[in-house]
């Protein structure tokens, strides 16, 4: 069997994500700037109240990851 499976895979981008989160960082924090203003006080964030933000957090780790394989 092959040395590389699901779990070693798995390991390894555990390992990179605080390097991703690193370049992403403004991103991140827009992102929890909209799910914290949307869940003031009794309010439940639902989904899609910040997709905009989610989808430029996305963008960016996928951005980062494609950039740390090459």
């Amino acid at each position: 069997m092959s040395g590389t499976n699901a779990w070693t895979r798995s390991r390894e981008r555990m390992r990179l994500f605080p390097e991703l989160f690193a370049q992403c960082a403004g991103e991140a924090a827009t992102y929890g700037k909209c799910v914290a203003a949307t869940t003031t006080g009794r309010q439940e964030l639902r989904k899609d109240m910040c997709a905009k933000e989610f989808e430029a957090l996305k963008t960016c780790f996928t951005n980062a990851a494609k950039r740390k394989a090459k």
